[in-house]
């Protein structure tokens, strides 16, 4: 009966004139290639597709297909795309295909391994983490595997350079605080990170120091999968994390979607011990972190056509934080000694919206992308500067209320023509529109203990921003030569209006911007041999002040020190060099000059009547800096996978107007492997150590980090498990101030020792890989939110 059923469903079929279509996927070694992703488009009807994954053994199979003209197309992760001649479709048919490895384009060398795939341009250093084994289960992870990073408690640095921007598909970063994106961004997410220190006429001209971009995997593969992952630890306190996401891609519709809540904990500590004639000021700080962060995201794209999507993505990111920083300043003089304590207590919220709708055509040769970005920033911090009991020096209690909205849309526009294999052309445009609304009040409290209004102390602070900018570029390669060159132009006008009340009257003191200029940017590559190249970039940049340093705000922090802004700040102009030699394209010698024109420069300024310290951001005349970068693997030690270097620094400042010489020369040796333990435990371990540095206007004397983790796989990788050591080693920030009348010494800790356990369970079909190459928005990096 079974047989008499399926011979007339094979009956019925044939009349119907529908058939089937098989076959099998293969390398060039006739190796099965599985999850491998087949469409069948019909010639006639473009809209007519139809999808299918290949199996574990490489074959796949559609049914009940009707009689036409169709053609395949095959695609997977680390393979060139194959497209069929089109055939008439009358009767079952197999068509097996043998797939190419992909070959990179211009300079690209890609070197395969255990560890992540590592390929150093002229541009960019890329560290292709999808296509590594390794046990990564937090960005923190991943960032320790980039060549030349340094992962501190201060922040991320390379080079000796702190100016790095975070982004994350060509977005920045809606954390604001580093550690907190380091912990909670989920590795199993990440495809790739991207290290890019001579941005090409594509990125904006923004910024002095390099961009790190965070490329997400997108889901290309047909089916479901996800990820849940959670996090327990201890540092300042008990902490913890869990985050889930889920995607799906069937027929043309492919969706992604992703939430987390997380409470990490962690500690700063400031010392700040200095001169005011004949006294001395002992300044601490004790300050904790508890922040609860919300985070969602999503996508869905529409496939219009095989070279054409539509879509949109949006995400929503908020922090509460309520904590209490304890001073104590003691202040010692030939004969006597007072003590002032003090708390500042602070209630933060902030979130922001993000949309960005987007089309994108690609085919061989052409390939168009039209953006919108859309960002709503908002912020509505409360603290208040209270003295103690204890305190044998008076203080008058002060409370600060400063709200904050920032509104910033983004168009763009980018096409690239493929000419030749040896020769393409791109171009595009950007218009940023940017309104931010600052608000301060101030209250004094009075002798019966209520807050009341300070008219004079507060003020309300107006930008209107607008960027547009046009670019060029091109990329050739002949024979072993590759060149890139671009040129960048930018028109940008910012008005700064800050509204205040002087002798009973609202008055208003408007400063305007206007900037029109050319940013040029070129590389080039040669293939000195088979296994060793050489590469030679050069890039223009312009970094203008964040939003909120153009502020004149002065907001307190403890009794005796204040942060201020400072409306007269320009935009910074940097012309940056950089030589790299690589082996089997991995990044092996580098060489680096910049030098900087009014740069923008952190400076600690006392006044000696009031003893007061304010920390503000001023233009210096000019800022150079050299570095020599030497990197090489591990594996010559019996298995061993990583690598370790050195990086020679020489930072030089120099200001007439604010009596400001400073220059010294360093040295960072830093370090990163993994080892199999037995029952195939990863264990990791990651250090740095440096002889100092020059932190600005601080002298930092020498410091060392030092950081371990073990981790397992189970169900067949699906399930992971880290146990992370972090901060074991922590010298810190510790240095010195020496300039104009500042005579100080600092100390600047975090938190010591923190644990984390970490699980990580991928559900569904395997994640796929695809690449959102859009640069975005420098003025959302300058809101500068660090709460």
């Amino acid at each position: 009966m079974i047989r008499l059923f399926f011979l007339c469903f094979t009956l019925s079929s044939t009349v119907l004139g529908q058939n089937s279509i098989s076959g099998k996927i293969v390398d060039e070694n006739k190796a099965p290639i599985p999850f491998a992703n087949i469409t069948l488009h019909h010639e006639n009807e473009a809209s007519q597709v139809l999808g299918v994954v290949s199996d574990f053994e490489g074959y796949f199979n559609f049914e009940s297909v009707e009689e036409g003209t169709y053609h395949l197309e095959v695609s997977v992760l680390g393979f060139a795309t194959h497209v069929s001649d089109a055939f008439l479709l009358q009767a079952d048919r197999n068509i097996d295909f043998v797939l190419k490895e992909d070959v990179q384009q211009l300079d690209e060398v890609v070197v395969k391994s255990k560890r992540p795939v590592i390929r150093q341009t002229a541009e960019k250093l890329v560290v292709d983490i999808e296509n590594s084994t390794m046990i990564n289960t937090n960005l923190q992870d991943v960032m320790r595997k980039v060549p030349g990073v340094i992962v501190t408690n201060n922040g991320i640095s390379i080079a000796g350079n702190k100016g790095v921007r975070i982004l994350i598909n060509g977005k920045t970063t809606e954390y604001m605080d580093v550690q907190t994106l380091l912990r909670d961004f989920p590795a199993d997410n990440i495809a790739r990170i991207e290290v890019i220190e001579q941005p090409g006429a594509e990125y904006e001209a923004a910024g002095t120091g390099a961009i790190i971009d965070i490329i997400l995997k997108k889901n290309v593969r047909f089916g479901t999968h996800g990820n849940l992952n959670s996090w327990v630890g201890e540092d300042q306190g008990f902490e913890y994390g869990t985050g889930f996401s889920m995607a799906s891609y069937k027929n043309k519709l492919n969706w992604q979607t992703g939430i987390s809540h997380s409470q990490p904990t962690w500690r700063d500590d400031l010392f700040l011990v200095r001169k005011v004639g004949n006294e001395t000021y002992d300044q601490t700080t004790i300050e904790p972190y508890d922040p609860k962060n919300f985070r969602w995201s999503g996508s869905i794209d529409y496939n219009l056509s095989t070279k054409s999507v539509v879509g949109i993505g949006g995400q929503y990111f908020r922090r509460t934080s309520d904590r209490i920083a304890s001073s104590t300043t003691k202040i010692t003089q030939p004969n006597s000694t007072n003590i002032l304590f003090s708390e500042n207590r602070l209630d933060l919220e902030r979130y922001n919206f993000n949309l960005n709708p987007y089309y994108e055509f690609k085919s061989e040769t052409d390939k168009l992308r039209i953006d919108l970005n859309y960002i709503q920033f908002n912020s509505n911090n409360t603290n208040v500067l209270a003295d103690l009991p204890e305190s044998t020096l008076p203080f008058d209690n002060r409370k600060y209320q400063q709200d904050g909205a920032y509104s910033i849309t983004t168009y763009r526009v980018d096409y690239t023509k493929t000419l030749t294999d040896q020769f393409s052309v791109s171009l595009g445009s950007r218009f940023a529109d940017v309104n931010t609304d600052n608000d301060l009040q101030s209250f004094g409290e009075n002798n019966i203990g209520v807050f009341e209004f300070q008219e004079a102390e507060s003020s309300q602070f107006l930008i209107e921003e607008t960027i547009f900018a046009l670019y060029t570029k091109a990329n050739a390669k002949l024979e072993k030569w590759s060149f890139s060159g671009g040129l960048r132009y930018e028109d940008s006008n910012t008005n700064g209006n800050s509204i205040f009340m002087q002798e009973g009257t609202q008055r208003s003191n408007v400063r305007k911007r206007p900037i029109k200029k050319f940013f040029p940017s070129a590389s080039i590559t040669h293939e000195i041999s088979e296994v060793l190249g050489a590469n030679l970039s050069y890039s223009y940049r312009i970094q203008r002040p964040s939003y909120s340093s153009l502020n004149t705000f002065a907001q307190f922090l403890d009794p005796y020190s204040a942060s201020q802004g400072n409306p007269n700040l320009i935009p910074a102009f940097t012309h940056k060099y950089q030589f790299n030699l690589t082996y089997e394209g991995q990044p092996f010698f580098g060489i680096g000059y910049s030098r900087t024109k009014d740069a923008i420069f952190n400076i600690i300024q006392q006044d000696d009547a009031t003893a007061q310290i304010r920390q503000l951001e001023v233009n210096i005349e000019n800022n150079a800096n050299w570095n020599f970068r030497l990197f090489g693997p591990l594996d010559f030690i019996p298995g061993v996978e990583g690598f370790t270097g050195f990086i020679v620094l020489h930072n030089n400042f120099e200001s007439p107007t604010y009596t400001i010489d400073l220059n010294k020369w360093s040295l960072i040796w830093f370090t990163q492997a993994s080892y199999t333990l037995p029952y195939d435990i990863n264990f990791e371990v990651s250090g740095n150590y440096g002889t100092g540095a020059l932190d600005e206007g601080v002298d930092v004397d020498w410091f060392a980090e030092l950081d371990f983790s073990f981790g397992k796989t189970f169900l067949d990788d699906r399930l992971k498990l880290n146990l992370g050591f972090n901060k074991m080693l922590n010298r810190g920030f510790v240095g010195v101030i020496d300039y104009d009348n500042v005579n100080a010494s600092v100390e600047s800790n975090g938190s010591r020792q923190n644990i984390q356990l970490r699980l990580s369970y991928s559900f569904g079909s395997k994640f796929g890989k695809n690449e959102n190459d859009r640069d975005s928005s420098a003025e959302e990096e300058r809101i500068q939110d660090r709460n």
